[in-house]
């Protein structure tokens, strides 16, 4: 979905049914060349409806999930990996709670979209702050806004409503945003690429091995990656139990220190 060429700095996105395509695109991004080769598809591509359509239908169906993953962090050259618990909503409420062998819970973070805490039950400490990126990733290594950050664990993206003057394009080639895979009568979501206004990759998401989980399909591994990075240098999500749907209580997406916890502050960083 082309979105936004009428103001300057707007998101743009296209929809596009090219497996193949972004493979290429993402190892093109990651080595930094131009553009790759465009994919020539074999028969007429769906129109703008039927992907709106099968994105919205799918988003309306995932609403929320709680599941347990292991999850992998290269950002920074550090490996860090932990597994953890996770409580998610679509309008970015987040709970995870991180787990060690032998240790049990080490960490909790919990946001509600606007604030976020981090409880460190290692060094008997509650950071809280607003929900910016910076402080969101203080658990998960995603740096981006909280209902951004959802929408990616629930297997698709966060697309900006429509507003006036705004086109939609289907295009087949590797310079697209969202990449579809049909499978069957179904078109599964398997790529996302967030670019800024001159183009340039901001962040990339790739999802894998596809499964059916009540009436819908959902990746069972989540790739994220940051700017030109490879998703080796990025974020690797593994989901091994996943529930879609249930009950939640706003108290899941917050903290409150317990005694003898320290409460320390955490601004957004300038």
């Amino acid at each position: 979905m082309s979105r936004g060429r009428t103001s300057v700095g707007a998101p743009l996105f296209r929809l596009a049914l090219a497996a193949a395509a972004f493979a290429t695109f993402a190892a093109c991004v990651a080595s930094g060349c131009s553009q790759p080769p465009p994919a020539k598809r074999p028969t007429p591509g769906p129109s703008i409806d039927d992907l709106r359509a099968a994105l919205a239908a799918r988003q309306a169906a995932v609403r929320g999930m709680n599941a347990r993953v292991r999850a992998t962090s290269w950002i920074g050259g550090e490996r860090l990996r932990a597994s953890v618990l996770m409580l998610v909503t679509r309008p970015g409420q987040l709970r995870f709670e991180a787990e060690v062998s032998l240790q049990g819970t080490v960490s909790i973070l919990a946001t509600d979209g606007t604030r976020f805490a981090l409880l460190d039950l290692q060094k008997n400490e509650l950071h809280q702050g607003p929900a910016c990126p910076a402080n969101v990733a203080s658990l998960i290594r995603i740096p981006l806004a909280p209902a951004e950050v959802a929408a990616i664990l629930l297997g698709d993206a966060q697309l900006e409503p429509a507003s006036g003057g705004d086109s939609d394009a289907v295009a087949w080639d590797a310079g697209t945003r969202l990449f579809f895979q049909e499978h069957g009568r179904d078109r599964d979501l398997i790529a996302v690429v967030r670019e800024d206004a001159r183009g340039g990759v901001l962040w990339q998401s790739a999802y894998d091995d596809l499964r059916s989980v009540s009436t819908v399909r959902l990746p069972t591994v989540m790739r994220f990656a940051e700017g030109k990075n490879s998703f080796d240098q990025g974020v690797e999500v593994k989901f091994k139990d996943v529930t879609i749907n249930g009950p939640t209580r706003p108290e899941d997406f917050t903290r409150t220190a317990p005694a003898g916890v320290a409460v320390i502050d955490q601004p957004c960083p300038s």
